[in-house]
């Protein structure tokens, strides 16, 4: 099957990466998968060309907004991916609000990541539970016979886990980056906490960065790093002028994933500080990495983070009462790690495995 695929493919982003691993997977099952970035289209007169020059037989979207809005209409089968900022910020505008009902009205069905993101789908546009094991069996149903399928279907929301991959760069220098970003410390006895995201508001970057200096200060051997694209340009410039005045906390640009995870397998912890997620592709590649993840606690995030067991989840950047102690889980240094009064808070106690 010619199948179209939108997504918007900024550099380095966790969409971009995202869809391609399904593109590829896609392309292993047999079937041919022209993934497109959604912003090149500025209307669906354009897609439309687009699916009758390619022959294209059905199409997929991750994001139900942005990629989407784009396919309705056309006369072929489609279905959506869920993204983060599709469910938790586009909903509350009424406009997109709207197109995204009638974009999940007419698809064939709809994927999401967690069973919260389901969930909250349902709420919003009040859809039926449904219990079919997989949305492939669904989705196959293209080929045997897609004009018997009902497209205003309600038992359409399928939950899929996001699958990754992680293949650490075997070229990558530690020290090298450090001094890129101008740590000027032995790496033996550095905490670097790296946050990766790209540059915009509802990653929140900054939410850290104030109780991280004060950190740094107490303990110069702790560092926050932000990694990551520059994606909204007011929103950098703000967030650079920030960590230019702060002590501690260090911004590099976008880097190839390569070498990112690199970075992840050589760092103390990966955080994560966003208003909302989806399903975090930077903490489930820390996970893979056996590398800890701190996390705000969020439902994107607590859906793949259990507190205490396979993170940490924080609600404040303010200080616990009483402070916690945490220890670096990976193996590589067992020595406990006595966070500041400044510390982010935290929920629950610590489970330590």
């Amino acid at each position: 099957m010619r199948l179209l695929f939108l997504a918007v493919l900024r550099r380095h982003t966790g969409n971009a990466i995202t869809a391609q691993r399904v593109r590829d997977h896609l392309e292993a099952a047999g079937h041919v998968c022209i993934l497109k970035d959604a912003l090149d289209f500025e209307s669906p007169s354009e897609i439309s060309s687009f699916i009758k020059a390619e022959s294209l037989e059905a199409a997929m979207a991750l994001h139900l907004y942005r990629g989407g809005r784009l396919l309705p209409g056309h006369g072929i089968p489609f279905g959506i991916i869920f993204g983060g900022t599709d469910l938790n910020e586009d909903v509350k505008q009424g406009e997109k609000n709207k197109v995204m009902g009638k974009v999940l009205e007419e698809a064939r069905f709809a994927v999401a990541f967690t069973e919260s993101m389901k969930e909250t789908a349902q709420r919003q546009w009040k859809y039926r539970k449904q219990d079919r094991s997989h949305w492939l069996s669904h989705a196959r149903s293209w080929h045997r016979g897609a004009q018997k399928a009902d497209p205003h279907a309600k038992d359409k929301i399928y939950v899929q886990s996001q699958g990754i991959a992680t293949v650490p760069s075997t070229t990558f220098n530690w020290n090298t980056f450090l001094q890129r970003s101008e740590i000027n410390q032995s790496a033996d006895n550095l905490h670097v906490f790296l946050l990766i995201c790209g540059l915009r508001e509802v990653k929140d970057p900054l939410y850290l960065v104030d109780a991280f200096s004060e950190w740094h200060r107490e303990e110069p051997n702790v560092y926050m790093v932000i990694v990551g694209p520059e994606v909204d340009p007011v929103f950098t410039r703000e967030v650079k002028a920030k960590v230019k005045r702060t002590a501690g906390v260090r911004l590099i640009g976008e880097m190839a994933q390569e070498d990112l995870h690199a970075v992840v397998k050589n760092c103390f912890a990966v955080v994560n500080s966003s208003v909302s997620e989806g399903m975090s592709a930077a903490i489930l590649e820390a996970m893979d990495l056996e590398v800890p993840v701190l996390a705000r606690n969020i439902p994107g995030n607590a859906a793949v983070v259990k507190h205490g067991v396979t993170g940490l989840l924080f609600s404040s950047p303010q200080p616990p009462s009483p402070p916690l102690t945490t220890t670096e889980s990976s193996g590589r240094d067992p020595t406990p790690l006595t966070l500041p009064d400044q510390q982010m808070a935290l929920e629950g106690g610590v489970e330590n495995e």
